[in-house]
């Protein structure tokens, strides 16, 4: 007989005592939660998301406080602002792989406290350095008949660049490892814990700019050098205790694989191997493994010096070996190809949009509708990933942002559009000239002028920007005749903004593939090579603007653009195909 009838047999008794059960269930239940809340706030995944969300808006506030000084120094002229950046993008191209090596030879939690405390370190100095040039300016240039100047130019971009590159070294120990050992190598959590961080990525890079800049501009200079200076201060503190903490709650943190060498060599022999053969046994080192350990044995006649430099030119040579060799090389090179664009906010494409007439406060606000469709990205990600897959993600991804690229496409061929092809054959040029009314005088009329002349560059002075995360906002919108059409720029950002959801999702999904697929051995090595990839992609678009710097020219850069964004996907629909028909051989 079933309970139920038990129950009324015994005039309800049993119902009674089942209904104050479920009582006292649901009244545990209530209790618990605040307890489970109180460990998961102790837990090693909240600490990681507080210990990064310090560190990212410290980055943001820096990277754009620090572009503002150099303008302000310099007499609001770009050139200290290009040295920096070409100093960064270089530096982490030629140093990546090596920062990669150093992360995978050392202990976690040594690297974390390295990079951490350098980066902190130097920003704090390079602040110091900052608020005296800034208070006693006029003295430091009387010095050395100017020379003293030229060297506090040289100590706070040296101390930034560091900085940056500290800053690369503690993003690929946590966000490339950490994350993996802390979820248990749980592809759901990691996929959870990569899309988490990416939205607080999103967030503090939308409010960190805003919060420094207004600190900046209702004080000075010098207040908000010395704002960014205490939180450094104060988010190392915190940062070093939830780090140590995590490490302490995570065991498997402490436990550090194989060096590079040991792990290559053993692939190496199990690659040899027969597929039905007894397990492989690790092979000792020989001189097929390559190993800087040989390098270094090979030329001990040579000075220390040129032994150490040979040693570092190896390293690297190894790193990117090592990438190349990756299953999902085709993947991150695609991801890299996506940084050649001038398809995102940067001040390039709002110094466009401001030349075609779109006021500040309207690109502020476009601003902050992407920053939510990069959010409904890394939602998209995460569902997408359990319903089809990761690679099958990324197709979807793929193939959402090139879509809506062609958006982007549209708007250089749409009504408003101030592309001009015969600025780029100037015998075509001529004979446009000599004819009244041709085409390229009816183009002129769709560029807004900046100053009333025609042919600015895409970036004009600075003196009239406030500056709010790498978005250009000027104060005074210049009065003239508003383009005859506005379709070509409203196709434009509608592109760029729904675009932005393939985006987020397509990188978060070769930063997990990447997460996934790299021996734990390399990852250091192999993430610091594909942040070099990222940096060069990235100077070759802005060598693009330097190239084609007018407003005219800004279509010819729109579909540069995309052609590189579609090789990217391309690349990466070669790595799916080549995974997808690797699963069906396996199974």
């Amino acid at each position: 007989m079933s309970r139920r009838a038990d129950a009324s047999q015994c005039g309800g008794v049993v119902v009674e005592f089942e209904s104050e059960n479920m009582r006292d269930s649901r009244a545990k239940e209530r209790r618990s939660v605040p307890g489970s809340a109180l460990i998961y706030l102790k837990g090693p995944k909240f600490l990681i998301y507080v210990s990064g969300a310090l560190s990212m808006w410290g980055d943001r506030m820096w990277h754009f406080a620090i572009s503002v000084f150099l303008i302000e120094l310099y007499g609001h002229n770009l050139l200290l602002t290009a040295v920096f950046g070409l100093v960064v993008a270089g530096s982490v191209l030629l140093l990546g792989a090596l920062i990669g090596d150093w992360v995978d030879r050392n202990p976690r939690i040594k690297v974390a406290h390295a990079s951490l405390f350098i980066q902190n370190t130097s920003v704090t100095v390079c602040s110091i350095v900052l608020m005296l040039v800034f208070s006693y300016k006029q003295r430091i240039e009387q010095i050395w008949d100017g020379w003293l100047t030229v060297v506090c130019y040289t100590v706070v971009i040296v101390l930034a660049d560091v900085a940056n590159l500290a800053s690369t070294a503690l993003t690929i120990a946590i966000q490339r490892d950490w994350i993996v050992v802390i979820t248990g190598y749980n592809r759901g959590h990691l996929a959870g814990m990569n899309a988490t961080m990416r939205r607080i990525d999103q967030v503090t890079n939308i409010l960190a700019p805003l919060a420094v800049g207004q600190v900046m501009t209702l004080a000075s200079n010098v207040v908000g050098c010395g704002f960014i200076l205490g939180w450094n201060l104060v988010s190392l503190i915190v940062e070093f205790f939830f780090l140590s903490r995590v490490y302490r709650i995570v065991p498997a943190l402490s436990v550090k694989p194989p060096t590079v060498e040991d792990d290559q060599a053993y692939l190496q022999s199990a690659e040899r191997r027969e597929p039905q053969g007894n397990v492989a046994q690790p092979q000792p080192l020989t001189e097929d493994n390559c190993n800087s350990s040989m390098h270094l044995n090979k030329i001990t006649n040579l000075p220390q010096c040129f032994r150490r430099f040979r040693w570092l030119v190896s390293t690297c040579k190894d790193g990117w070996r090592a990438y190349y060799r990756q299953p999902v090389f085709l993947a991150g090179m695609g991801l890299a190809f996506l940084y050649t664009t001038v398809l995102g906010f940067d001040c390039i494409t709002t110094g466009y949009a401001y030349t075609q007439g779109i006021s500040g406060s309207l690109l502020s606000l476009l601003m902050g509708v992407s920053a939510i469709t990069g959010l409904m990205g890394t939602v998209m990600f995460t569902r997408l990933r359990k319903t089809y897959g990761l690679v099958n993600t990324g197709i979807i991804s793929s193939c959402l942002h090139l879509g809506c690229l062609l958006l982007c496409v549209c708007s250089v061929f749409a009504p408003g559009s101030p592309m001009d092809l015969n600025l780029l054959m100037p015998y075509f040029t001529a004979n446009s000239s000599s004819e009244p009314g041709g085409m390229a005088s009816q183009r002129q009329k769709h560029t807004y002028p900046l100053s009333g002349g025609n042919n600015q560059p895409l970036l004009p002075d600075r003196s009239s920007i406030h500056w709010t995360n790498n978005t250009v906002l000027f104060d005074n919108v210049p009065s003239g005749t508003a383009p005859e059409s506005y379709i070509s720029i409203i196709l434009l950002f509608l592109g760029v903004i729904t675009a932005r959801i393939g985006l987020w999702s397509f990188d978060l999904t070769v930063t997990q593939l990447l997460q996934e697929t790299i021996c734990e051995s390399e990852r250091g090595i192999v993430n610091g090579v594909q942040s070099s990839m990222n940096y060069l992609m990235d100077l070759l678009h802005f060598i693009m603007v330097i190239s084609a710097p007018q407003p005219e020219h800004f279509g010819i850069l729109v579909i540069i653009s995309v052609l590189f964004i579609t090789t990217g996907h391309i690349m990466y629909f070669f790595y799916a195909h080549k995974a997808k028909r690797k699963h069906r051989l396996n199974t």
